[in-house]
């Protein structure tokens, strides 16, 4: 439980304490020091001791920069005095495996009310998707889903929760084979045939890199019942096509609609793990609130994705020393390694993260960020490590490699086959997606009572209140499975995800 009387000191070993409410010019909010020079925010940080230049910075217990000049007692810590220094770690492997084995916790089943597919995948959405091959086609698969929204037939259709065009700006100019096709490829396939779609219909230019035909020959034709295709060429142009598209949902409507939702296990649940717009209470609240949670659904056999390779940085050793496997261990290492290498050779540090705004909230170095945004994946084993929108299969705690760009990350993990996301953000954020709904939580009392139509739960009464971490998780877990049910999340009722689906481009455009 925390206190909200006074700073929050973390950690016995953290040098730095998080103020929790703000302090005026001239103040010693640690009671020693010098009086501050300029008022300091809720969710940055104070010196504890005098710091040394080039001394290390410690938050968590860990280190999350080094000072750049001789820090006082009581003085703010942050971009001024804070540098991000090199990032040399020492990896052990699997070294904290027993200790996470321990922490998955024993906690009695749960069941949500969910769409039973004839695969044997759980949907917890009833969607129509239309879905372009390049954005030569996105025009007409947005007028199509439009007119069939608007026309009001959806009302004769209750359990269909909507027709979701997903529109994108590649698929041709682009290389035929490498890691950005088949990025793409992934991405289009998997929201096809993901479990919260009834239905899908592809739609292509006819002369585009990314041929419809070709991801069949790869992913295998078994979804041929809810997968149909046609291209602007072969039917005639735009009018007509558009035309062809809504005559095609119109018939696949009385097919999906025969979805009912029954109860099925917890374990059949997929949750996508998010966070932006990130603030000095992310790594305080509701992200290791979310960590509770994690926990919780891996204790019922599901599974939680954890992602943003870039915003694991500088923590992925606390990863690392829970690896299930040397193999899992050394695939999540390559990923590291690569994204150093691709952010050199674009003219970018690993550090160009973090973004103004979550430094305006209190974060310093992408070192800090990072140990906050990992605490969203718990405490239990991680068990597998999957390339960005590869199918997840495994149980338990597991790790997609994406960028830290929330709307690129989400659209690779839904694509993996996530149902639900659960996003958390201290300085706000107007995210949704389809077709797995977002719910997000707020990090401080202040977010959520200023953007209440976005906000679906609140962490801050865990520094406000006391509210404890487990119960807070235990409350997140509570409102996936009621969402997973059918709940409406803020984002949806708003309508938001439209916009949102961005398949990571990775390569040269041609």
């Amino acid at each position: 439980m925390l206190d909200s009387r006074e700073p929050l000191v973390l950690n016995p070993a953290d040098n730095v304490a998080i103020l929790t409410a703000r302090a005026p010019e001239g103040s010693r909010p640690l009671g020693a020091g010098a009086p501050l020079s300029a008022p300091v925010s809720p969710g940055h940080k104070l010196a504890r001791v005098a710091i040394r230049q080039g001394g290390d910075i410690v938050k968590f217990g860990q280190v999350i920069g080094y000072a750049t000049r001789p820090i006082d007692p009581g003085e703010h810590v942050h971009t001024h005095n804070c540098g991000f220094g090199a990032h040399d770690q020492d990896y052990h492997v699997g070294a904290d495996l027993a200790a996470a084995r321990a922490a998955i916790p024993q906690v009695e089943p749960a069941t949500f009310q969910g769409y039973r597919r004839d695969n044997g995948q759980v949907g917890t959405r009833n969607m129509i998707a239309v879905c372009a091959t390049v954005n030569c086609s996105a025009t007409v698969i947005r007028r199509a889903a439009e007119e069939v929204m608007r026309s009001g037939v959806l009302a004769y259709y209750p359990t269909i929760d909507g027709v979701v065009a997903f529109a994108h700006g590649t698929g041709c100019g682009m290389a035929a084979e490498g890691p950005g096709f088949d990025n793409l490829q992934r991405v289009l396939w998997g929201h096809a045939t993901h479990p919260n779609v009834g239905a899908a219909v592809f739609v292509g230019l006819g002369c585009e890199v990314m041929q419809v035909a070709r991801m069949k020959s790869r992913f295998g034709d078994g979804a041929a019942d809810r997968f149909h295709g046609l291209t602007i060429q072969d039917t005639g142009g735009t009018t007509k096509t558009i035309a062809m598209i809504v005559d095609q949902i119109h018939a696949l409507l009385p097919e999906v609609s025969r979805a009912t939702r029954e109860a099925v296990p917890a374990s059949e649940l997929r949750l996508a793990l998010q966070c932006g717009g990130s603030d000095g209470f992310s790594g305080i609240t509701a992200n290791p609130a979310l960590g509770a949670a994690s926990d919780l659904l891996v204790g019922m056999g599901g599974t939680a994705i954890l992602s943003e390779t870039p915003e694991i940085y500088g923590a992925e050793q606390l990863l690392l020393r829970r690896a299930a496997t040397p193999a899992v261990a050394d695939k999540l290492i390559e990923r590291i390694r690569w994204w150093e290498r691709y952010t050199e050779i674009n003219g970018g540090s690993m550090d160009n993260n973090p973004s103004p705004g979550n430094k305006q909230g209190g974060l310093t170095t992408i070192l800090e960020k990072s140990l906050g945004a990992a605490a969203k994946g718990g405490s239990t084993p991680l068990t597998a490590v999957y390339e960005y929108a590869e199918t997840v299969t495994a149980r338990g705690f597991v790790f997609m490699d994406t960028p830290g760009y929330d709307p690129v990350s989400a659209t690779g993990q839904i694509a993996g086959g996530a149902q639900v996301v659960v996003f958390t953000t201290g300085r706000g954020s107007a995210f949704g997606s389809k077709p797995a709904p977002t719910i997000k939580v707020a990090t401080n009392d202040r977010l959520y009572a200023q953007m209440p139509d976005d906000m679906d739960i609140n962490c801050g009464d865990i520094v406000s209140a006391g509210v404890s971490i487990e119960a807070k998780g235990r409350e997140i877990l509570e409102r996936v499975l009621a969402v997973a049910s059918g709940e409406k999340t803020k984002s949806e009722s708003l309508g938001l995800g439209d916009n949102e689906f961005v398949p990571w481009q990775v390569g040269a455009v041609m």
